[in-house]
């Protein structure tokens, strides 16, 4: 019994031990303050930088050589390897492939570059802004040039000056009229361009005929822009899956 009373008048009593617990949140919020003040501190690790000779891919892609790396130029969409556009006359010409000879224009003979990555995109490949020895951005010099347009759902307005001095000076694809790259992507053909194709309005799936068979893709996945229609082989357009599906074709995987 005198044992139990000592340890009841021992123990602390209420305003101890909210003085404790004050104490207790007290050295807790310190310790985060020091926390974050070091974290602040610390500074933001910085861009890879990646250099070297490169080959040029497309209007808008670049190879390092002697590395693995595949760079997507930052905020900008340059029209694909087999793209048509129609100039001022109304005459298609391959706008994808002047857009990538002028690419490897402003890389010039050395092929060599500096890119700081921006980000990864979904296919893996590093997104980055990119200059040449002169220090001339080329992400930027492509849209200026008009043969590339600012990439507005990937970019941050970084682009928009040179992109309306494109426009106003009618330079590039600017000169005439064009599908914009990502829009042509997904099946958006120029009139003059379904009629040379042989694509009916509004018909953008492609049956093709490989060693896999009968395949159509729709717009949007991988292989889609580089697929051709070669109606001698009985390859043809599909205004939809399901005419595609019970003509024969199974849908491409990617």
């Amino acid at each position: 019994m005198e044992h139990a009373v000592l340890e009841i008048l021992n123990r602390p009593g209420r305003k101890e031990r909210r003085k404790g617990r004050l104490g207790l949140i007290i050295t807790l919020s310190l310790v985060g303050l020091v926390i974050v003040s070091v974290g602040s501190a610390m500074p933001a690790p910085a861009a890879e930088r990646i250099e070297g000779r490169t080959t040029v891919t497309d209007g808008d892609t670049i190879a390092v050589e002697g590395t693995k790396a595949r760079i997507r130029l930052y905020g900008i969409d340059a029209p694909e390897s087999g793209q048509t556009c129609d100039d001022a006359a109304g005459k298609r010409y391959l706008c994808g492939t002047q857009a990538a000879d002028h690419l490897a224009e402003l890389i010039g003979r050395s092929g060599r570059v500096t890119c700081f990555e921006e980000d990864r995109d979904r296919y893996g490949r590093i997104v980055a802004e990119c200059s040449t020895p002169g220090n001339v951005v080329i992400n930027a010099e492509m849209v200026r040039a008009g043969w590339a347009v600012e990439y507005d759902q990937y970019s941050d307005g970084r682009y928009d000056q040179e992109e309306a001095a494109a426009r106003s000076a009618k330079r590039g694809m600017w000169q005439g009229t064009f599908v914009e790259p990502s829009k042509w992507r997904r099946g958006d053909r120029l009139q003059t361009e379904r009629v040379a194709d042989g694509q009916p309005a509004g018909c953008a799936i492609k049956g093709n005929i490989s060693g896999s068979g009968r395949i159509y893709h729709v717009p949007g996945q991988q292989a889609y822009s580089k697929t051709k229609i070669d109606k001698k082989a009985g390859e043809r357009w599909f205004c939809s899956p399901k005419e595609a599906e019970a003509a024969g074709w199974r849908a491409a995987k990617r």
